[in-house]
């Protein structure tokens, strides 16, 4: 598996990140068989919230590895993510802290390797988010720091105040949902792809060492279900599925590899349940596409080229 810098940490990390969000329906041997899945194909990266499953994905993940002793903490990086409750966000420091300890809790682990604010909050004051790092870090809870879903100008706005390095944005990519990078291609259009929702996070990131982890990366847009063999994307998974067939892998696997082979260096954060899933988007992390294939599967997804 291939292992990348994670921002500007001493942090070595695969490029596939094992989702949490969809396990909390596991039972803790079916979890633990997970884990240990996870960990032969040299997964050892586990991305956590303390909304997922109200908490259970945690919890159920904590008492898995805290039974087992052949699993080590330290052979583990551990993410999670805090500031969304129920009906709005909350990045104030309270929060922050008692979010932590939480999750700590349902962990099992004494710390976190690293946290990310899960959405901004219209409300934030970034001191007080600086305040919470700081005490989380001077008592060893959490060892790095990060955002997710964050413009670089809210970035911007924190880093103003917060002393540690922010070193991870998770934002939503897929080959239909690519704003990031379409907006960077169709500069100077009046096309659809060339508005910048997010002012140009890419960019952004890759000039301040910043690792995108890419979450729902096989997903349509606004949640509407898996673009995987969807006859809204024909085109697409028809290009998918030649690809698939001639590197030996997974359809999923491709889509895998499309992300990975942007040169910003990103991630991908699974959200699978199934191991033989997970096993099929290692594979295709393993495929370097072509830059003419990876360009073939951006246009049949509907972007255009000017």
């Amino acid at each position: 598996m291939k292992k990348i810098n994670l921002g500007q940490t001493n942090i070595k990390a695969p490029s596939i990140v094992v989702g949490c969000m969809r396990l909390n329906e596991k039972s803790k041997e079916e979890m633990n068989a997970f884990i240990h899945s996870a960990l032969d194909m040299d997964l050892n990266f586990f991305d956590h919230a303390d909304i997922y499953g109200g908490g259970q994905s945690e919890s159920i993940f904590g008492e898995a590895i805290h039974d087992d002793t052949s699993i080590k903490r330290e052979d583990l990086i551990i993410q999670s993510k805090c500031g969304i409750r129920s009906g709005y966000y909350d990045l104030s420091k309270k929060h922050i802290i008692k979010s932590v300890d939480e999750s700590l809790a349902r962990l099992h682990t004494d710390y976190l390797d690293i946290l990310l604010l899960h959405r901004p909050d219209a409300l934030v004051e970034p001191e007080e988010v600086a305040a919470a790092f700081d005490e989380l870090m001077a008592a060893g809870k959490v060892r790095s720091f990060g955002v997710s879903n964050h413009k670089p100008m809210q970035i911007e706005l924190l880093k103003k105040y917060v002393k540690q390095p922010l070193h991870i944005n998770q934002m939503q990519l897929s080959i239909p949902v690519s704003n990031m990078i379409a907006n960077g291609m169709e500069v100077n259009m009046d096309s659809a792809g060339s508005v910048d929702h997010d002012g140009s996070v890419l960019d952004y990131c890759r000039l301040n060492d910043i690792t995108i982890q890419a979450w729902s990366p096989f997903q349509k847009a606004n949640w509407r279900g898996v673009f995987l063999g969807d006859s809204e994307y024909k085109e697409l998974n028809e290009e998918i599925d030649k690809l698939a067939g001639k590197y030996g892998v997974t359809a999923t696997g491709i889509a895998a590899a499309w992300i990975l082979r942007h040169p910003a260096g990103m991630q991908v954060v699974t959200g699978t349940a199934s191991i033989d899933r997970l096993a099929g988007i290692v594979e295709g992390a393993k495929v370097e596409l072509t830059r003419e294939e990876w360009y073939k599967l951006y246009l049949a997804a509907g972007h255009i080229l000017p």
